[in-house]
């Protein structure tokens, strides 16, 4: 398996849980009502596994590989990926400073979880098509076998090293559990089937 295949691999969980949010951003918008506790798990979700596992991998070794193969970062491919990483960021501390007022009844509040959620659902999905379509198949003519096995190594460490035993597990259960309460396909399941789809075994 390449790294790129992990990579994605893991957008299709993390769309899972995009079409999570985007349901729960739309039952608080009609009713005027957010579920606290899915909220806060999709967030969780979106900061360690999404961000810290999945961006750290692209961030701290994908990114670099392709910059050190002559690829630039002011005005180049990942350049904007770096940039949509932060905006996102922002976007879900954003999310997270409003889920408790939200969670409470604010309309205000409401508003601007909604804002903040659609916000992080359409960037990351236009996010995810670029990376997916343009990015890694770039990525894949840099890279022979001795670099592909390079950064597979690498990610083995971000998830060992960085992550942890268990993460895993924990966030996929977290997705499938947003799944389930929302009405949505689980995509982790094909993804869980691949040992090293994200943060695990």
């Amino acid at each position: 398996m390449k790294p790129t295949e992990i990579l994605s691999h893991e957008h299709r969980i993390i769309e899972q849980v995009l079409d999570c949010l985007d349901k729960m951003a739309e039952e608080c918008r009609s009713a005027g009502a957010l579920d606290e506790r899915a909220a806060r798990d999709a967030i969780a979700f979106f900061r360690n596994f999404a961000d810290r596992c999945h961006h750290g991998k692209e961030e701290t070794h994908l990114f670099p590989a392709m910059e050190a193969r002559g690829f630039p970062r002011d005005g180049g491919p990942t350049g904007v990926m770096l940039y949509e990483h932060e905006q996102g960021r922002a976007c879900v501390r954003g999310m997270e400073e409003a889920v408790e007022a939200a969670a409470a009844g604010d309309p205000a509040a409401q508003a601007r979880f909604v804002d903040h959620a659609t916000r992080y659902v359409d960037l990351l999905r236009e996010h995810i098509r670029k990376e997916d379509h343009c990015l890694f198949a770039m990525a894949n003519q840099l890279f022979g076998d001795s670099d592909q096995q390079q950064l597979l190594d690498a990610f083995t460490r971000v998830e060992a090293e960085d992550m942890g035993a268990g993460t895993h597990e924990r966030y996929l259960a977290i997705a499938n559990a947003l799944a389930d309460r929302f009405g949505v396909a689980r995509a982790a399941a094909e993804a869980d089937a691949h040992r090293h789809a994200c943060c695990g075994h």
